[in-house]
């Protein structure tokens, strides 16, 4: 019977303590300084599919803590920012809005690939570690994709003056904005948006316009080759 009460005793303590080794981790929008550049005249749709503006990673390190990340909307409302800063004009789309609709000159698309971090634990030191690889799209006024680009970033926190969740949170908020300076600095030359500017204002393909007053249950009327429409 002692033994059986001591038992169940143990087991209690080691669920409490197992219990603790959760690491919760919430994410706020980070911010960042307005950059000394040149804005492009241009403006510009941005559309966030789901998993990237309510983005949560969990991992269970084996003997370690099991872990969630929640970024929440903290990429969204970074990225959001970025644009604004590096555009004259953004326009953010919902989940019904039709780009083709919009008088934007591109569209830009960013999506997380990957997200890993790593542990005083896994690396022998006294920081955290964590990577993300985000993908961005962008896309013409009609729907062409021009451009897709990785983007890796990296963010290191110590441990040593911030508690482990506090110190994992600020690694991932230097991870975000370690991926916003790489953007500032090479957007343009890699994905040559800026050669989309007054895009918005030349007439769409003529396709195009014949798909989209189709799915509008309108007959576009045949023009004879060699035929003005004046």
């Amino acid at each position: 019977m002692h033994f059986s009460k001591r038992t169940f005793v143990f087991g209690l303590i080691c669920s409490g303590l197992l219990a603790g080794c959760g690491g919760n981790v919430r994410m706020a929008a980070p911010t960042i300084p307005e950059p000394l550049l040149e804005q492009i005249s241009m403006s510009v749709g941005v559309r966030m599919p789901e998993n990237f503006e309510h983005y949560v990673h969990e991992e269970e390190i084996y003997g370690q803590k099991s872990w969630s990340i929640d970024l929440g909307r903290s990429n969204a409302a970074l990225f959001e920012q970025l644009f604004a800063f590096m555009f004259a004009n953004i326009v953010v789309l919902g989940p019904e809005d039709d780009p083709m609709l919009m008088p934007i000159d591109a569209l830009i698309e960013p999506s997380i690939d990957a997200f890993e971090f790593s542990t005083p634990e896994e690396s022998n030191t006294d920081a955290f570690a964590v990577w993300i690889r985000y993908r961005i799209k962008v896309y013409d006024p009609d729907g062409k994709m021009v451009s897709n680009w990785p983007v890796a970033a990296y963010g290191k926190s110590q441990t040593t003056t911030l508690g482990d969740s506090d110190a994992l949170r600020n690694a991932a908020i230097l991870a975000m904005r370690d991926a916003a300076a790489l953007m500032i600095m090479k957007f343009d030359n890699v994905t040559r948006i800026s050669s989309l500017a007054g895009a918005a204002s030349q007439p769409r393909s003529p396709l195009l316009r014949r798909q989209q007053s189709t799915e509008a249950g309108e007959q576009a009327p045949a023009t004879p080759e060699g035929a003005s429409n004046e």
